[in-house]
């Protein structure tokens, strides 16, 4: 069905991985993107962390997600870790010097789980060292609150996201951020090509924890810079690459990133069209 649907394909927003922006899925639209992480924390086995991403554009203020959650650790196994249901609003829908868009989520996952889509509070490169067996018996159900505030000036984007995040059933509330510049690359030729510098945007972002409610700090806990390229393939599909640097003793030495989405459009009309056709 995916690859049926390649002529109406398109992909378009700001080449982050962890700092959210402004740009919302239109209304419609289905966004399916795969969300990989790779790294070695000291005194564990490498691993690979990854979310499958489900975005679909329910009014023009309104996007909802639902993220799939996995990892495999090498000389370990191969789990599921969760999911994560996702509902961001954006309440002023003209454009103003800063648009401020309101994130909640809920994350229902174990403590295996390696997709670091954010950080937050203590969190450390030691949290991802156990092995698998053992983490995944602990069980997460958490909420998560973020206002993201982002600017476009001509053809850069500013995105600055506070994270708040609570265990729903004990612990503190644990905040974070995220912070992103990216800009759309322009070439010399309008000609129609795979490496044309318009098919590529630049980016780079910020990211790491803040601590809790009995400590609001920068000490004790990750903090990442990452510069971002995303090149726009054919189909408007889009691969994205990210090699981040951990910036405290806490962190990670490096985190490679990729992903691949693809945006659908308008598949709630085909799914009516498609359910009216086979009455």
């Amino acid at each position: 069905m995916l690859f049926s649907l390649l002529p109406k394909l398109s992909a378009q927003e700001a080449p982050y991985f962890v700092t959210y922006s402004q740009d919302l899925e239109e209304p419609g639209n289905l966004e399916l993107e795969t969300k990989n992480a790779v790294g070695t924390p000291q005194g564990g086995s490498r691993f690979g962390g990854s979310a499958l991403e489900l975005e679909y554009g329910v009014r023009a203020w309104w996007t909802s997600e639902l993220y799939l959650d996995g990892q495999t650790t090498a000389h370990d196994s191969t789990v599921f870790t969760g999911f994560r249901l996702e509902n961001r609003f954006r309440p002023l829908m003209r454009e103003h010097l800063v648009n401020p868009v309101l994130y909640v989520e809920y994350e229902s996952i174990s403590g295996a789980d390696k997709a670091l889509l954010e950080v937050v509070g203590h969190d450390g490169a030691q949290d991802l060292a156990g092995g698998n067996a053992d983490a995944r018996r602990e069980h997460k159900h958490e909420g998560e609150l973020k206002l993201i505030l982002s600017s476009y000036v001509k053809d850069w984007n500013l995105s600055e996201n506070f994270i708040g995040e609570k265990n729903l059933g004990h612990a503190p509330w644990e905040f974070g951020y995220a912070a992103g510049v990216a800009h759309a690359l322009h070439g010399m030729s309008s000609r129609s090509c795979w490496y044309c510098p318009d098919r590529f945007s630049a980016g780079l972002e910020i990211y790491g924890g803040l601590g809790d409610t009995s400590a609001l700090t920068l000490r004790d806990s990750s903090h990442y810079i990452a510069p971002t390229l995303a090149w726009q393939l054919p189909s408007n599909t889009r691969l994205t690459v990210s090699p981040g640097f951990g910036l405290t003793s806490s962190s990670l030495d490096r985190v490679y990133r990729i992903g691949f989405s693809v945006e659908m459009k308008q598949m709630g009309n085909e799914f009516r069209h498609h359910a009216a056709g086979s009455r």
